[in-house]
């Protein structure tokens, strides 16, 4: 009886697995979309000369960003996870070990914290080692997704994109700084981005 009802309750969490999966790929979306919204901002106000102000949209505005990636990465990793107790669910000495785990991860799922959902994966990992279910692991736990502060240099660098696509003459304020942290992901990265969010559609 014990094993049957462990069993349900991890079909439990495989559902909601995947449905924690979606919901962190719209909070991906929804970053992404304030990250443009911010950037717009900080173009306004490069226009009218607020530099101090555009700083700020533009800290806000890769924030965002990263916010938008992590949110990405961990909902791929919640994929992962329920795919492999999918698996793992028709193993009876694994559903055992599995049994103090889950109500954990059910808790972490409940309050969608990406730090807690990340090291309660990383039991689901331990014990996937361990019985040899799959080969390779799961990534290290999701780095921060609330960036208090971006870089100065990095801020001026969207900066002077934005003022760029917008056609702003503002290097006298800013200064030449070379572009080497833009916040425009690569093209492999965009096309791996909108090939999440359409999964979840």
């Amino acid at each position: 009886m014990g094993a049957r009802g462990s069993k349900e309750t991890l079909e439990d969490t495989i559902f909601n697995l995947r449905m924690g999966s979606k919901q962190l790929a719209k909070e991906s979306q929804r970053s992404e979309q304030q990250c443009n919204i911010e950037k717009q901002k900080a173009a306004a106000s490069l226009r009218k000369g607020m530099i101090d102000n555009a700083r700020i949209y533009g800290e806000n505005s890769i924030r965002f960003h990263n916010e938008s990636l992590n949110y990405l990465r961990l909902s791929s990793k919640l994929d992962a996870v329920q795919s492999r107790l999918r698996s793992a669910s028709r193993t009876q000495e694994l559903t055992k070990q599995f049994g103090h785990i889950v109500p954990q991860m059910n808790s972490a799922l409940k309050s969608m914290n990406p730090e807690v959902i990340a090291r309660t994966m990383n039991q689901f990992e331990s014990v996937f080692e361990n019985f040899e279910v799959v080969s390779g692991t799961i990534n290290q736990s999701l780095e921060t997704a609330t960036v208090t502060s971006a870089p100065r240099s990095q801020v001026d660098d969207l900066l002077n994109q934005i003022a760029s696509e917008h056609g702003i003459q503002v290097q006298a304020e800013l200064g030449e700084v070379p572009l080497t942290q833009p916040i425009s992901q690569p093209q492999q990265m965009r096309e791996e981005q909108k090939a999440g969010y359409a999964r979840y559609q």
